[in-house]
């Protein structure tokens, strides 16, 4: 089969692998028809990600169908149209019963990171009956892609984690797909302003079409002054890192009101500076999160009612055998304006 393959810190190529056997009984194979790149492959690519070896295949969301199953699999059947989620579950250890998925003992994020993932033709799933979900009738898949990470983590530790409220003030900082997938599931809760910061007009641009009360380009430096004009010198209720850089979340830290949440989604590579100096009086919270996907049943019924426009989120569209394009298109966000890509095996 063909599959994207990471080789070490900048290296990636299209290969001929061998296609995934089913290794355990409650594992399944699926046949991968779409997937996508998230902005973690990126940060594996840039090596900041210690658990990713050389030689993995990437990728960690998709959809598809069930080319097998193991013994102990009963819930689905060869043939089965499933949405993949990032996040492998046992559904028995401690974590699992407190839903922390995520620190799943014998699960949690290993695809595409140290189990091979879902850039490919096709794709192992252990403990598949915890960790695939059923596609509902008429439900567009390419907009369930959308499920598999971006909505559920935007929404879980970006909007959950940061306390957003009804007649809140909120600052997403980032506006790339992570970003605008907290953006668009902080409207749940009705807050009254929504303020975007990117480096990007035309990103801003999109997050006011996605329901942005405000934005600001924070390519002067004066990022913090506007953040507190518009918030009559506050700051913000809840402030969410959606970049994963030091000074993405230093700003945070900045615009952050007395009483408010800081709710960190980027993934960092190198250490930030936490300044307690001028926080250590401000009644405020820092959280951090690696996604659970616990929302996504209910992401799903959300989407399926069209209460949710995840298709929103995507701008271009590749063959598997264009990956290396497609990676080139999203790596490269400002020239070519993408979001998410969709990457298509047929």
């Amino acid at each position: 089969m063909k599959a994207l393959v990471y080789h070490g810190p900048g290296k990636k190529s299209l290969d001929n692998c061998p296609k995934p056997e089913l290794k355990s009984p409650t594992d399944a194979i699926v046949r991968v028809t779409k997937t996508t790149i998230c902005g973690t492959d990126l940060h594996i690519l840039k090596g900041d990600v210690a658990t990713c070896d050389p030689g993995r295949i990437l990728g960690h969301e998709g959809v598809g169908v069930i080319d097998a199953v193991g013994s102990a699999v009963t819930t689905f059947k060869v043939g089965d149209h499933v949405l993949i989620s990032c996040i492998t579950s046992c559904g028995k250890c401690e974590f699992c019963r407190k839903q922390m998925f995520s620190h799943c003992t014998t699960g949690g994020w290993i695809l595409g990171n140290k189990i091979d993932g879902t850039q490919a033709d096709y794709v192992r799933i252990p403990y598949a009956e915890t960790s695939l979900y059923p596609i509902p009738a008429n439900v567009d898949e390419e907009a369930l892609v959308m499920l598999s990470d971006i909505l559920p983590t935007g929404f879980e530790c970006g909007v959950l984690n940061g306390k957003v409220q009804p007649g809140s003030s909120v600052a997403i900082i980032g506006s790339g797909p992570i970003g605008l997938a907290a953006l668009l599931t902080a409207q749940f809760y009705s807050p009254a302003q929504i303020i975007m910061v990117d480096l990007d007009d035309n990103r801003l641009e999109v997050s006011t079409g996605f329901g942005a009360t405000a934005t600001v380009n924070s390519r002067d430096g004066t990022a913090v002054e506007q953040i507190m004009k518009l918030t009559d010198g506050r700051g913000v209720d809840t402030a969410i890192e959606a970049v994963g850089i030091p000074a993405t979340f230093e700003l945070c830290e900045k615009i952050v009101a007395a009483g408010g949440t800081i709710a960190n989604i980027g993934v960092h590579g190198t250490k930030a500076d936490l300044h307690l100096e001028s926080l250590w009086d401000r009644n405020m919270t820092i959280t951090t999160r690696l996604v659970d996907t616990a929302s996504t049943p209910m992401l799903m019924k959300v989407l399926a009612s069209k209460k949710l426009d995840a298709k929103l989120l995507i701008t271009h569209h590749f063959k598997l055998e264009d990956v290396i394009n497609a990676y080139e298109a999203f790596e490269h966000a400002a020239t070519s304006g993408a979001l998410k890509v969709i990457i298509s095996t047929q």
